[in-house]
């Protein structure tokens, strides 16, 4: 974690919130490359499971929405961490992982169970002190509209973007003809208060969610349940992310949140541990049930063909952007005999093409590279000039980036209009006509092999 962490600092993946004014605790600022990698993979995703598919459709909703919808929900009353703190330093852990730091394992515990440890155990805090009473804590963020502080214009961060979903659903229906079995699909930003965020970007207490409430009949929900945990994997195949670090992981049954009947963690082995990175819930018809009878809305489904009317059940796929962002760059990192490399899959690249002339001073390699660079790579690659440096240092910096390919300019260019393409995982190198750079770089983007698209060596 540490050379991730230091590498996404060097090269402008991630940085410290608010750096200069000594940080902000778990806060993360995403840089030039950090941007680009997340937004790789954001538009990806909705590539995949929205535009390339019938039964997706896509939302972007509010931040804040009525109260209500948390009353309705069950997040004011249920959205809770059991919490404890040190009576000495004032310092607050999650109960869970505190027991589990002292060797208990909480996986199959109720809270009530793990209160009740405490208490027989006697146990201290890390730092040997006391603890207090365990209780719970609402993770919501409370905030306010309007000028005025009161009760009557409190209203809260969302912890999640499903809900905006569940109260849209009429609207859905009323404005598509989109028909049963179906998901809606949001990417969007999360907040919630956790009380020990940490291991970098793991927990943090605003974060990105991916999220698809898929709808279904009652009777069907067990072969969508299957049908999105296999889509799950092969989402994370596309991503690079190695097989053997995922581990299916089912919940115990005294540990499903308030919603699910089902849920299965898709965890990835960290090197802080096995934790969760996705997870797949069965909502059952909860929420939906849940608003109609709280706002008083029908939010019934009506079958077109046979005019029944019946409340769908729902499949949640969730997937979180910044985790995969860290699940990402922890499969990447290759330390390579002197370098190292982020071996990115190429459709995710942050930078997919660096273009250098092969001396920074030659007047005419620089006119032909920021020729190339202005007419057949800008339009259309994210691309990168750049003569900084000796081209040695250029490649390193380039390997440590990901970006999958570099283009030199060369004198032999400017005689026979031909320039050297370097593979990044290889090093191997060949020669192509400028004349067919653009179309050898799109079939190298579209997974034809490096070796196979120059004239040799």
């Amino acid at each position: 974690m540490q050379k991730i962490e230091s590498l996404a600092k060097r090269r402008g993946f991630i940085y410290s919130g608010s750096d200069i004014y000594g940080g902000l605790a778990n806060s993360w600022d995403y840089g030039p490359m950090g941007v680009e990698l997340k937004n790789n993979i954001r538009q990806q995703w909705w590539k995949l499971f929205v535009l390339q598919r019938e039964d997706i459709i896509g939302l972007d909703s509010a931040l804040i929405m009525n109260t209500k919808v948390w009353q309705a929900s069950g997040h004011l009353e249920d959205f809770n961490d059991p919490l404890v703190e040190d009576k000495k330093t004032h310092e607050r852990y999650r109960l869970d992982e505190l027991l589990e730091k002292f060797g208990i394992d909480t996986k199959k515990m109720s809270i009530e169970q793990m209160f009740t440890e405490v208490k027989k155990r006697s146990l201290k805090s890390p730092k040997g002190n006391e603890l207090t009473e365990p209780k719970m804590f609402n993770m919501m963020f409370e905030t306010y509209l309007g000028p005025i502080k009161s009760d009557d214009n409190k209203v809260y961060l969302r912890p999640e973007t499903a809900q905006a979903i569940f109260v849209n659903f009429k609207n859905i229906l009323d404005t598509t003809r989109i028909r049963l079995p179906f998901g809606v699909a949001q990417i969007g930003r999360a907040f919630r208060n956790e009380i020990t965020p940490g291991n970098f970007i793991f927990r943090t207490r605003e974060f990105d969610q991916m999220e698809i409430e898929y709808f279904c009949r009652e009777k069907e929900w067990k072969k969508y349940f299957e049908y999105w945990l296999d889509e799950m994997r092969k989402w994370l195949e596309q991503c690079g992310i190695d097989k053997k670090n995922i581990i299916d992981y089912e919940t115990p049954r005294d540990n499903l949140a308030h919603y699910s009947k089902r849920t299965v963690d898709i965890q990835y082995r960290f090197p802080f541990g096995i934790d969760e990175l996705y997870g797949l819930a069965y909502r059952t018809d909860f929420d939906l049930n849940a608003h109609m009878k709280s706002s008083g809305i029908d939010l019934r489904y009506s079958d077109p063909k046979t005019n029944e009317k019946f409340i769908p059940h729902v499949i949640e796929p969730s997937f979180g952007l910044d985790r995969t962002l860290l699940a990402v760059l922890l499969e990447a990192y290759t330390e390579d005999k002197d370098r190292i490399v982020m071996k990115f899959p190429r459709w995710m690249a942050p930078v997919k093409v660096a273009i250098f002339p092969l001396l920074g001073n030659d007047e005419k390699l620089v006119k032909k590279a920021r020729e190339i660079f202005d007419n057949v790579l800008l339009p259309h690659f994210t691309s990168q000039y750049d003569n900084g440096g000796a081209i040695g240092r250029r490649y390193r910096r380039h390997d440590e980036i990901g970006t999958p390919v570099c283009i030199t300019i060369d004198h032999d260019t400017l005689k026979d209009k031909s320039v050297t393409l370097r593979d990044r995982d290889s090093m191997k190198q060949i020669r192509v006509g400028t004349d067919e750079l653009k179309n050898k770089l799109n079939q190298f983007f579209a997974g034809e092999n490096f070796t196979e698209l120059g004239r040799g060596s």
